[in-house]
């Protein structure tokens, strides 16, 4: 066998058009989606990630109007506000344990109201004790000049976002800062913080359903890393403008990374970064599952035309061994394997089988009887030689004894024979067949006597047209032993011309004539009927038409009881090259 995958097997056909089927259509489909799923997928990643940053940046805003309306309320309007003017102003002890228990009071109410706040205090740089008030231990190093500025907003300074005041804590917060109204000269200041995980579920991955990493923008164009760890991105190199936005079909890269950002009418912007990785993570597992796809198609179609292979081939060996089994078992039945359509080839083949043995044993037969032939054929060589040397002989001794008649009945035997079963061309003109035809005539006057007249009329154009030779001398013989008279019996021959090109010989008798039956048994070769004259019946004139002119209905007989019979062949005109030509194919 050859090569499994060599060009031109029928594995490696199979398995090339299996996988164009199976690969094709995933092929075809993923293309097709992936066109379309990708901008999809997208939208859909750029959308969550808007909507995800639009909900961080509205909780942040909503954080600092909180700190702003409750600063308010420490620092400008109410109660609180009237407190602690009255604090600053009075200089009694017991007043101001008073106002104090009265402000701290007040503070509690404030902070359980507001549950988004954390760390409350007032706060005057100026004092030895800058710490008026707080509801919280501030720690030791409590200051608020180093606090990062993020906005001014409706009066008030917002920090952040940066690690909180409170002292047992380290938590990320963002803080307000505003003055509070007094008549004093020196100033003072409530400072309030979110609440300590507040920041942290404002910020917050699990909206994004992917690693993101914030950055705050304050109103000076200043960046701040908002998350834990390590920033990865320099804060320096994060810029956003609007027209960067995610409203932009072109999302703004750096550094591998794709930024998002939200524009606060607060004055500070929030952007996200988000990894490229994790940004196409779903896009590349779709492409991954498509992979996958396609790495199942191909094992499938492997694994397929293997088995369509194997299942090919062991029909073909199959059929091979019933070929090779020709060679030597031929009369074996060839054996079925129960698949439709080799099992018709095998019928096929042994059809085939059959005909083949059929037709060797025929050819053995045919053989025998060439061999048989070839033996005949010697001896009809020899025994028309020995008859001529015999006449010769019976013809030199009439001579010598002067019987005349003898003499010439033998010459015109010996001529007869001499054309009949002599070696020349089995074409002749028309003369050469009347002169023939002229001799045995004269041999049947001698037999018939006065019994029989004989004519022949040809015409003269028609003397050197070439027809078959013995080819009258049947139609004669028939007419003599089928249509002799008792009395006054004639037969006549005539051979002329037809337009627009054709011979007729024609054979006429006024004999008895013949029914339909008689004339039917005239072209049988039953082996009974007996032979007379040369023993050559019309069937082989018949024989001789069909070979030289394609058809041995060109003899025709009319006759009916007590009419006579005619025996008439209408041939084309030819010469002798022309019949020659056409008794080998050209007709």
């Amino acid at each position: 066998m050859p090569h499994p995958f060599k060009p031109g097997t029928l594995r490696r056909t199979l398995v090339v058009y299996l996988l164009i089927a199976c690969l094709f259509p995933p092929v075809l489909f993923s293309v097709y989606t992936y066109s379309s799923l990708h901008a999809i997928l997208t939208n859909k990643i750029r959308s969550g990630i808007d909507a995800s940053l639009k909900q961080e940046a509205t909780g942040l805003e909503n954080v600092l109007n909180d700190l702003d309306f409750v600063s308010k309320q420490f620092a400008l309007d109410g109660r609180i506000a009237d407190l602690m003017n009255r604090y600053l102003a009075t200089d009694r002890t017991y007043d101001k344990g008073e106002i104090k228990k009265d402000i701290e009071e007040s503070m509690n109410v404030v902070n359980f109201t507001n549950p988004n706040l954390g760390l409350t205090v007032y706060y005057m740089p100026q004092a030895d004790n800058p710490v008026l008030f707080t509801n919280l231990a501030v720690a030791p190093t409590f200051r608020i000049d180093d606090l990062p500025a993020f906005v001014h907003y409706k009066g008030a300074t917002f920090q952040g976002p940066h690690r909180t005041q409170y002292k047992d804590s380290d938590n990320t917060v963002f803080s307000s800062l505003r003055v509070v109204r007094t008549d004093q000269e020196q100033s003072v200041y409530i400072y309030l913080e979110t609440n300590y995980n507040l920041f942290r579920k404002i910020m917050n991955n699990s909206w994004y359903g992917m690693k993101v990493s914030h950055y705050l923008i304050n109103e000076s164009g200043q960046a701040l890393f908002a998350d834990d760890g390590e920033a990865p991105l320099d804060p320096q190199n994060v810029r956003w403008e609007m027209a960067q936005s995610a409203d932009n079909p072109e999302m703004k890269t750096e550094h591998g990374y794709y930024l998002f950002g939200y524009d606060s009418p607060q004055g500070w912007k929030l952007v996200t970064a988000v990894s490229k990785s994790a940004f196409n993570r779903e896009i590349d597992n779709w492409l991954w599952r498509m992979a996958a796809l396609f790495v199942g198609a191909f094992a499938f179609a492997i694994v397929l035309a293997m088995l369509i292979w194997r299942k090919v081939y062991g029909s073909i060996r199959k059929v091979n061994l019933e070929i090779v089994r020709m060679t030597g078992e031929r009369e074996a039945p060839v054996q079925y394997m129960n698949v439709e359509e080799f099992d018709q080839l095998l019928g096929n083949f042994q059809t085939m089988k059959t005909t083949v043995n059929q037709l060797i044993a025929e050819v053995g037969s045919n053989e025998r009887m060439k061999y048989q032939l070839e033996t005949e054929k010697l001896l009809s060589q020899i025994n028309p030689h020995f008859l001529h040397n015999t006449l010769n002989t019976v013809q030199w001794v009439a001579r010598a004894n002067g019987q005349e008649e003898i003499d010439t009945i033998v010459t015109l035997l010996v001529k007869v024979l001499q054309y009949n079963m002599g070696k020349q061309s089995l074409i002749v003109t028309v003369r050469e067949e009347i002169e023939a035809l002229r001799h045995y005539l004269e041999l049947q006057r001698y037999r018939y006597e006065d019994e029989l007249r004989f004519r022949i009329e040809v015409d003269p154009e028609t003397e050197m047209c070439a027809i078959p030779r013995f080819l009258l001398q049947p139609m004669v013989e028939n007419a003599i032993y089928h249509g002799k008279n008792e009395e006054d019996g004639e037969i006549v021959v005539t051979v002329r011309r037809v337009k627009p090109a054709g011979l007729r010989l024609q054979v006429s008798d006024n004999g008895p004539g013949m029914d339909e039956d008689t004339i039917r048994k005239l072209f049988e070769e039953d082996g009974e009927r007996p032979r007379r004259g040369m023993g050559i019946g019309l069937r082989y004139v018949r024989r001789l038409l069909d070979s030289f002119y394609g058809s041995g209905e060109r003899l025709q007989i009319r006759s009916a009881p007590g009419e006579g019979t005619t025996l008439t062949v209408d041939i084309p005109m030819r010469n002798e090259g022309e019949l020659h030509d056409q008794s080998f194919g050209g007709r």
